[in-house]
């Protein structure tokens, strides 16, 4: 990096947290502080959701999948548009029908404490092993640009990040997301027109080769259930993930109680969908780009997945331009953090903490709330150190967590939203047969990855009717004994 692209990436990062921890300032009291007082405009909450959704692995991994295959992966996005639709019909209504802070104290009511524990410790577990996973990839980029080591990169993202979420709560995450989605969105576009303007052919040039080379086949029809990129799996897979981690994940849930009102929250949520389609195609479009520039300039060394993009933006990209870019390398990595630390610590506070503290006031959960977000910083570095060696491709792993334990969780709020006699010890049966079920699926089938949460939620809600089943013929066995 010369002194110019440091410089921008310097003021970058400085503008961000000043603008961001301005942002939060109005923000008053719990609801203030994780809902950022309910009058945030649809739009920025679209944005918000997509940039929370776009990490760092989005930014340099889904090039990857390009590089090394086509566009089947985009068949992904239409599944996730299915699914946004249905949590906009079938789970949004739910939230607002009350005064809640986190999606878990549905279950509370319904079920009672410990399914609203288990789903809010799940949900921990989740977001732990998933964002310290992106946090960990945005890191490398780091270390492989600056020259720093991981654990100094890793800090670099989590101080600043953790700093404006700490000062400013839900609202400065929201306004510096839309900060960040600009700027990976801008750096993205400039990168994609320098890649372009160094091939022989540019965009016609580009275009011939890739299709010749069948890059940019996009649906692949196979009914081959151990494999990811079939339209079956993105659409149906896709589908079900995507009503899980959109529909019951505390990271999503908490946009949608930002907004004005449900029809703002409706709006944002399904328009997202679009925008998250057309932004995988850009990622998909840079890997392919990537794909036909290497032909003629070829990389010195051997490159992963989540290393095509990267190894470009550090030896092929001119002065300025290389800011430009790790700036929007820092912009995925920070949106989508600062959205784990937020719901995260909404969910420490609000589902752990408080049954247990009932009579804490205010200001003293307001403080747990601040050393939560703290906490999970440390959480999440923790992740990101302990992930070196790790050589799958990381959005493909981080979506593979997010299936494992996003259709549990998605089964238990069927449940409640649908069942009427299914009780808390058949519930919290449904889970563990949830967990066991996907368990099995993932170490011993070679089911593909998107169906995870499929699996989950069918055997959530199989297991949790058979129990009320018993119970029900042993309660009548009782009475007429």
């Amino acid at each position: 990096m010369t002194g110019i692209d440091a410089a921008i990436v310097a003021v970058y990062i400085a503008v961000v947290a000043g603008l961001g921890a301005r942002a939060g300032a109005r923000g008053a009291g719990l609801r203030g502080y994780f809902l950022g007082e309910h009058d945030l405009p649809s739009w920025a909450v679209m944005i918000s959701i997509v940039a929370t959704e776009t990490s760092t692995a989005t930014f340099l991994s889904v090039p990857g999948v390009a590089y090394r295959r086509d566009f089947t992966y985009l068949q992904l996005a239409f599944g996730y548009i299915v699914g946004r639709f249905l949590v906009a019909t079938w789970l949004l209504p739910a939230y607002f029908r009350g005064s809640i802070l986190t999606a878990y104290q549905l279950l509370q009511d319904r079920f009672g404490g410990p399914a609203r524990t288990t789903a809010s410790l799940l949900f921990l577990a989740a977001r732990s092993l998933g964002d310290g996973l992106r946090l960990f990839l945005a890191a490398t980029v780091l270390e492989h640009i600056t020259g720093w080591s991981l654990e100094a990169a890793v800090a670099s993202v989590s101080v600043v990040t953790v700093v404006y979420t700490y000062l400013g709560g839900m609202r400065a995450v929201v306004w510096t997301d839309v900060i960040q989605f600009s700027v990976y969105i801008l750096g993205a576009c400039a990168a994609l027109l320098v890649l372009v303007g160094m091939l022989d052919g540019g965009w016609t040039g580009l275009i011939e080769q890739a299709n010749a080379a069948g890059k940019l086949r996009l649906f692949d029809f196979r009914l081959d259930l151990a494999s990811p990129f079939t339209f079956w799996a993105g659409l149906f897979g896709g589908a079900v993930l995507n009503t899980a981690t959109h529909g019951v994940d505390q990271l999503m849930v908490q946009r949608y109680l930002a907004a004005g009102s449900q029809s703002e929250a409706r709006r944002a949520l399904v328009t997202s969908g679009f925008v998250v389609l057309a932004q995988f195609a850009l990622f998909l479009f840079i890997g392919v780009s990537l794909w036909v520039f290497y032909q003629t300039h070829h990389p010195k060394v051997s490159l992963g997945y989540d290393e095509v993009f990267t190894y470009f933006i550090v030896n092929h990209l001119p002065t300025g331009m290389r800011g430009l870019l790790v700036a929007a390398i820092f912009s995925a990595a920070m949106g989508t953090l600062a959205g784990s630390l937020n719901s995260a610590a909404a969910t420490i506070v609000n589902d752990v903490v408080r049954p247990f503290w009932p009579q804490g006031s205010e200001r003293g959960l307001l403080y747990a709330s601040r050393g939560a977000v703290i906490a999970w910083g440390v959480v999440l570095s923790g992740v990101a150190v302990c992930a070196q060696g790790l050589d799958e491709n990381v959005v493909l792993l981080a979506l593979a967590i997010a299936s494992f334990v996003s259709g549990i969780l998605l089964g238990l709020f069927l449940l409640g939203l649908f069942t009427r006699d299914v009780g808390q010890a058949a519930a919290l049966a449904g889970v563990l047969a949830g967990a066991l079920a996907v368990t099995y699926a993932r170490f011993q089938t070679t089911l593909a990855w998107p169906y995870f949460a499929s699996i989950g939620a069918v055997a959530v809600v199989t297991a949790a009717l058979a129990v009320t089943s018993i119970e029900r013929a042993c309660g009548r066995h009782r009475q007429t004994g």
